[in-house]
């Protein structure tokens, strides 16, 4: 070309540019997000993150692309009152949604026979209509949104469609894949497109239909997994693959221990869980994936987290969360911190860390600031930009707090907590007792440092109280016939049958001549890449 026609040709892009609207610049400007959130998917059950057992390569990029927050936390030990926490800015104590959504509360509690000593207190049952959403505030902003997978926080009337996305694809009221993670998935939201696909690789499909056709626009999605929520399944190949790893590591003697209420797993080496994890992970290349074909990649925010703790007890006692206590509805560190990553291509190098305690209620503000939206602090009350923490600043030290005044399917007790710098203390509502760790030297929390520490625990305490009594948040009443007797009598039928049972299954999922359930999809049809193994607690 010479150089008088490469100038005309600079003079005239110039000129187109400047004749476009200002809206239509700034549109092709703005950062697309994608928000990707795993179900029941605890800290340690990524290669990223420490497991030495699952493999996941693709979530690991994620990690790897940005920032690893290693205190990152859940709103809740358990998923709905997280997952509002998420979309709405707030603790769960503002808004209301405690627990799981369908769990008894009050005298219906006893219906379920655990012989407790205090009856639930009541909650939330949907995502307040009031508020603006964290998809509202990004669909005023000229976003298309989309939803693709779990909701669980509103039946219908309060679906993803009337809290700010445009497309929803299988996200309603259940809070589990009713149809297994096979087709059918017995989704009113979701119809099957042929026999026996997998609902999560479904949901990446979804997904990555959803971005190529809006590509030229900016976008908001959330992909929220089923997986890694009971009923475990995954495929014969998957199973066999990890069955063969856990004997080549090693399977040790005992894998469950006794916790307060439930035992509680202390090993990695379910085959079924390992392969569900990774066909998660499989689904999440497929997305990443296809943002770099299309060359999105490096205009996308990523986020990836889940909404408790691993289901390390109750349920399918499923994993461990060790060397953090507890797992999904319990009170300890292994209920609430959570794999954390926010991934932003323009801010510096990836593979960073922050140790700053951080919840998932700052990813409201987070996400505005990232994208050059105004923050709304009326609707997202308390969370707070991460922004300085990504480009390498600080952020003032502020306390955390959780408020699940119920009982845990997993062994979880009716508490409140609050976090504020190293200190954790738990109030638990059955005695008003209080246990007070110092999470950089405990991080297991292994022991309670309250008599040592007066003055800590008194200062947390007032503040705890005082944030539970500004939020009006519902708290659980004793229950008047409450039979110590029958709580004794169910507690030894726990140690001296359910222990056992557990190892024994824990046993035969490792052997190699091991079947699944008889309802299991299709009975073998499909051999290959469709069987699946289904286990039911």
């Amino acid at each position: 070309m010479t150089s008088r026609f490469l100038l005309l040709l600079f003079i005239l892009s110039v000129t187109f540019f400047s004749c476009q609207p200002a809206e239509e610049l700034e549109e092709t400007r703005r950062p697309n997000v994608l928000f990707i959130l795993a179900d029941d998917l605890g800290y340690h059950d990524l290669s990223s993150t420490g497991s030495e057992y699952y493999e996941t390569p693709n979530i690991d990029r994620i990690a790897q692309r940005g920032m690893q927050f290693t205190q990152g936390y859940a709103a809740c030990q358990v998923c709905s009152p997280s997952r509002a926490s998420i979309m709405s800015g707030k603790f769960p104590a503002r808004h209301g949604i405690t627990d799981w959504i369908g769990a008894k509360t009050g005298t219906d509690w006893r219906d379920l026979n655990r012989h407790n000593k205090l009856l639930p207190a009541e909650y939330v049952h949907r995502l307040p209509q009031e508020y603006t959403t964290l998809p509202e505030a990004f669909k005023e902003a000229g976003y298309t949104t989309f939803f693709s997978g779990k909701w669980h926080i509103g039946s219908e009337g309060s679906y993803p469609e009337d809290h700010g996305f445009d497309i929803n694809k299988g996200g309603w009221e259940k809070g589990s894949p009713m149809g297994g993670f096979f087709a059918p998935h017995n989704n009113p939201k979701l119809e099957a497109k042929e026999p026996g696909e997998s609902l999560t690789l479904r949901l990446a499909k979804e997904m990555v239909d959803f971005i190529k056709s809006h590509q030229d626009s900016a976008f908001f999605a959330f992909l929220s997994f089923y997986a890694v929520h009971a009923p475990l399944e995954t495929t014969q190949e998957k199973w066999a693959k990890y069955r063969q790893k856990a004997e080549g590591q090693g399977i040790s003697d005992t894998g469950f221990v006794m916790e307060r209420r439930l035992p509680i797993r202390i090993v990695q080496d379910n085959p079924v869980y390992a392969g569900l994890v990774s066909t998660m992970d499989d689904a999440v290349g497929i997305v990443l994936d296809a943002l770099e074909e299309l060359e999105l990649d490096d205009n996308t925010i990523i986020v990836f987290t889940s909404d408790n703790g691993g289901v390390a007890s109750g349920d399918a006692y499923a994993t461990t969360n060790l060397p953090l206590r507890g797992g999904k509805g319990y009170q300890w560190e292994g209920g609430i911190r959570e794999p954390y990553f926010i991934a932003v291509p323009w801010i510096g190098a990836g593979d960073k860390q922050s140790n700053v305690p951080v919840s998932g209620v700052d990813f409201y503000p987070t996400l505005l600031d990232l994208a050059g939206l105004d923050l709304r602090p009326t609707e997202h009350t308390d969370g707070v930009s991460l922004l300085p923490l990504l480009q390498g600043d600080s952020i003032a030290e502020r306390p955390l707090y959780w408020h699940y005044p119920h009982y845990g399917n997993q062994g979880g007790d009716p508490s409140s907590i609050i976090r504020l710098g190293d200190w954790k203390m738990i109030h638990y509502w059955e005695d008003s007792s209080r246990e007070l760790y110092n999470l950089k030297e405990d991080p297991s929390e292994s022991a309670n440092v309250i008599e040592q520490n007066p003055g800590v625990a008194e200062q947390l305490g007032q503040q705890l109280e005082q944030f539970l009594a500004e939020t009006q948040a519902n708290t659980p009443e004793p229950d008047p016939e409450y039979n110590e007797q029958l709580a004794q009598e169910r507690h030894e039928r726990i140690v001296n049958e359910r222990l056992p049972r557990l190892e024994q299954q824990r046993t035969d999922f490792l052997k190699e001549d091991w079947q699944p359930n008889d309802d299991w999809w299709g009975s073998q049809i499909n051999s290959t890449s469709q069987d699946n193994l289904t286990v039911r607690d």
